[in-house]
């Protein structure tokens, strides 16, 4: 017989609190076509976008993730002192070593809590938010913080009509609690790793390394292969987690997929069949595609704006790179 002690969680973990940043320079999408053959009209039809906020150079992924962290535990009315693990998801910070989750929870004034960085591309914010829910209910922390962060811009090949005019930067962050009742659903999760070339990174850091190509390191994809993608088979996993967490469409009042495309996002609440008065996330016009930040950013967007209210039923969903995939029905803070 085990000798070792039962942990002693929660029943059930719940986000609590939200925080976002966007970065202070406004790119439209003139500053775009000042480096690609396309025009705004192209641009929009295609993704959905207008703007996206690019950072400056004071606006690191730490700096992002502490602004946006300081917003989301005072949203969860708790000390940052009380915060027993950092989760960050991230692409763009550029040290393999150390996590910057480490460098975050010190300038939150986190204390000594367990802090690591997790790579799961625009899936990160769900695989991060389902590690906290573990932690809660198993006992090893009481409140988790969990990052989305990127700085994409740093990643964008500003001369491949492509792909130039997606990326934006930004930081979401929430804290995840304990809970008396469900709040965080089960989360369909999963990866295809035979579709991994269609979204990469153009040369590994060995490579850059090894031969110094006159250009640095981007990120690329096969456009519509991600789009049949995203489109077909993310519908199927979006429904799996409904059903899982025994929601049906029309009992849901918020979709908070992640801010890919507009496109993309509409041909997903159309594939789901929701009904009209369910909230849909659209910050893709605005910020652009942040990845890992997309969806804790566009969720803190919803409930700033009133669009969302604390309490509802939301079912969120982040695909991308790898190709990885995570869902989720939570409710919001």
């Amino acid at each position: 017989m085990s000798k070792i002690k039962p942990s002693q969680g929660a029943p059930y973990a719940r986000i609590m609190g939200v925080g976002g940043y966007r970065p202070t320079r406004v790119v439209p999408n003139e500053v775009i076509l000042e480096t690609i053959d396309s025009s705004d009209e192209w641009i929009r039809s295609r993704s959905g976008i207008a703007t996206r906020h690019w950072a400056c150079e004071d606006e690191t992924v730490a700096a992002m993730s502490v602004e946006a962290s300081g917003k989301a535990i005072a949203d969860a009315g708790i000390r940052p002192e009380q915060i027993g693990a950092v989760i960050v998801s991230t692409v763009s910070h550029f040290k393999q070593t150390p996590a910057i989750a480490t460098e975050i929870a010190h300038k939150v004034g986190a204390g000594k809590p367990a802090a690591f960085d997790i790579s799961a591309g625009c899936a990160g914010f769900g695989y991060g938010l389902t590690l906290a829910k573990g932690m809660i209910v198993e006992g090893s922390a009481e409140y988790v913080l969990v990052i989305g962060v990127e700085r994409l811009s740093d990643l964008t090949d500003k001369e491949d009509r492509a792909t130039a005019f997606l990326f934006g930067d930004g930081a979401g962050a929430v804290v995840v609690g304990p809970s008396k009742v469900p709040a965080i659903g089960p989360t369909i999760w999963g990866s295809e790793g035979d579709k991994s070339e269609t979204i990469k990174q153009t040369v590994a850091w060995d490579e850059f390394h090894a031969e110094r190509p006159e250009k640095f390191p981007a990120i690329t994809q096969e456009g519509q292969a991600v789009f049949r993608w995203a489109v077909f088979e993310m519908a199927k996993v979006a429904q799996q987690a409904l059903d899982a967490a025994g929601i049906a469409p029309e009992d849901l009042d918020v979709f908070i997929p992640h801010q890919a495309n507009m496109r993309i996002i509409d041909s997903m609440v159309k594939t789901l069949k929701l009904p009209e008065n369910v909230t849909v996330a659209r910050d893709v016009e605005t910020t652009g595609n942040t990845s890992a930040a997309s969806i804790p950013l566009a969720m803190e967007r919803l409930l700033a704006t009133g669009q969302a209210k604390s309490g509802d039923t939301a079912l969120v969903i982040g695909f991308g790179a790898g190709l990885v995939y995570a869902a989720t029905v939570v409710t919001l803070p």
